[in-house]
């Protein structure tokens, strides 16, 4: 079987994504084809989507102008999976604290950007994450923090107190950078196994 995942080629870690996509649906014993979205037109096709890191208020224009933002939430309402991570949380979010960037409204969330810090504060952890037999090597670049979540939010995995990863319904969304590491496990999470265990 044949997973057609799109990975929201704007800006980030696009081929990381494709490679860590790629290595859950082996595991699976299924095939990624992987398409790289920068227009509209391809969302529709996808069974699930990758919204990597990178500049929010950059990603939230160019989805805006590409007309590729409406598709992404035409997905999520179809209940197919999508997995945020970092920036890509940001502009998944309901509110980013920001006006520059223009929210999906994905993830009942209110996000703060940046808030670990700057490029220098950048970070590895060990993270317990719902679902994960093992702590997660969860890479942490200027960071955004998960300040509130609503109360259909499952919150997955948080670090010094505060959220840093959180299903709300198709959708996964992690502050930290999955796809920065050999372990899939995160991805595996988002697509393979749509309600993750309870702590």
């Amino acid at each position: 079987m044949t997973i057609h995942a799109g990975v929201v080629a704007v800006q980030g870690d696009v081929s990381e994504h494709a490679d860590a996509i790629r290595r859950a649906a082996a595991e699976h014993g299924e095939d990624a084809e992987v398409t790289e979205i920068r227009r509209a037109g391809l969302v529709p096709d996808c069974d699930v989507l990758l919204l990597p890191g990178g500049e929010s208020t950059a990603i939230s224009r160019l989805l805006a102008r590409e007309g590729i933002g409406e598709e992404i939430r035409a997905h999520v309402d179809a209940g197919k999976p999508l997995l945020a991570t970092c920036a890509g949380l940001i502009v998944a979010s309901r509110d980013a604290n920001d006006d520059r960037v223009q929210t999906l409204g994905l993830v009942d969330a209110t996000v703060d950007r940046n808030a670990f810090g700057r490029q220098k504060d950048s970070f590895e952890a060990p993270l317990d994450v719902a679902g994960l037999d093992e702590p997660f090597p969860a890479v942490f670049i200027r960071a955004p923090l998960i300040a509130e979540v609503g109360d259909g939010v499952e919150v997955l995995a948080t670090w010094d107190g505060g959220p840093v990863a959180v299903r709300d319904g198709p959708v996964v969304g992690t502050s930290f950078h999955p796809e920065l590491t050999a372990d899939s496990r995160v991805h595996d999470l988002a697509f393979f196994r749509q309600q993750a265990a309870t702590r």
